[in-house]
């Protein structure tokens, strides 16, 4: 399965603007928002979320919230993909891919997902 979401990156700044660092919690764990250095990396991590939502076919909804999408980086910094026991199980993934790019003023993930 296949999942893409684009995000403005303005539009991630003015709510973080607006709510401070409250508005990264209500998408981000802690551990999240500790690798968060700019407003393009939080817009990204929002887009690598909602395009694994889409991915599994949900959405972001009852059946698989923000915090059961998990957003990680590697040694190299690139982003990993995880969620939750209960998702991992609940829609049999067996591995995740997860690319995402900042340009113009977007941020953009794709979110790859391999079933049993």
């Amino acid at each position: 399965m296949i999942g893409i979401d684009i995000v403005a990156i303005d539009r991630i700044a003015r709510l973080k603007a607006r709510y401070n660092e409250t508005f990264l919690a209500r998408f981000l764990s802690p551990s999240e928002i500790a690798l968060v250095k700019s407003d393009a990396t939080a817009a990204g991590f929002w887009a690598a979320k909602e395009a694994a939502s889409k991915a599994l076919g949900v959405g972001i909804s009852a059946e698989c919230s923000f915090f059961d999408i998990i957003v990680e980086k590697d040694a190299k910094n690139a982003p990993i993909l995880k969620f939750t026991p209960k998702i991992y199980e609940k829609f049999n993934i067996k591995n995740a891919s997860l690319s995402i790019a900042h340009d113009g003023g977007f941020a953009i993930a794709a979110v790859m997902l391999e079933r049993f």
